[in-house]
């Protein structure tokens, strides 16, 4: 699972910045030599252009689907300002069953995540897949799948700081089985120092 890069910061669905495309295009390098198959995005722009650029380098068509959207997207909710968007987000990432006025729960999206893990899992099982995404959500979908002291074990007090986890274009490797998800690295970066 790849964040997407660098975003602009502004309401809506916005785009990767030129910092985000530089990261895009390491992460695409870094694909070059592993043997991906299959790449599935998130319909948001930033996930999308992520997506693209790894799949130019990689020769691959990208699927984008719905389930790998963020929890919530900042503009979702007409006039919001973006203080209003933040508070909401915390308290969903405190309270993880609150259900906004739009988009999920956390609980809700991590759920939606897992889902989307396994259908894929069982229909490419074997090959090796990249799903850009979203930080909240692959930190919504960790807690609901590992236990509090599993996660603890990558990052002291995981829950607590878990929206400062996953840098852009970093990489969480997962593996899918019929017994589960097993978690090979989370939030890896070292593909983007040159």
């Amino acid at each position: 699972m790849v964040r997407h890069a660098i975003k602009e910061r502004n309401r809506g669905d916005v785009s990767i910045t030129a910092e985000g495309v530089e990261q895009a295009d390491l992460t695409a390098r870094l694909f070059m030599d592993i043997p991906i198959s299959r790449i599935f995005c998130s319909p948001l722009n930033r996930a999308k252009q992520t997506a693209d650029m790894i799949g130019q380098a990689l020769q691959l068509p990208i699927v984008e689907d719905f389930r790998l959207r963020e929890r919530a997207n900042w503009g979702d909710l007409p006039d919001q300002t973006f203080d209003q968007f933040v508070e909401i987000w915390d308290r969903c990432t405190k309270e993880r069953d609150f259900s906004p006025p739009f988009g999920d729960s956390a609980s809700q999206a991590g759920d939606r995540l897992s889902s989307c893990l396994k259908e894929l899992s069982c229909q490419y099982s074997q090959e090796c897949m990249v799903i850009v995404t979203h930080g909240g959500l692959i930190t919504d979908f960790l807690i609901n799948e590992f236990p509090e002291e599993a996660l603890n074990g990558i990052h002291p007090n995981f829950i607590n700081e878990q929206s400062h986890l996953i840098s852009e274009c970093s990489i969480t490797k997962i593996n899918c089985t019929s017994e589960g998800f097993r978690l090979i690295y989370f939030a890896e970066t070292a593909h983007l120092r040159k």
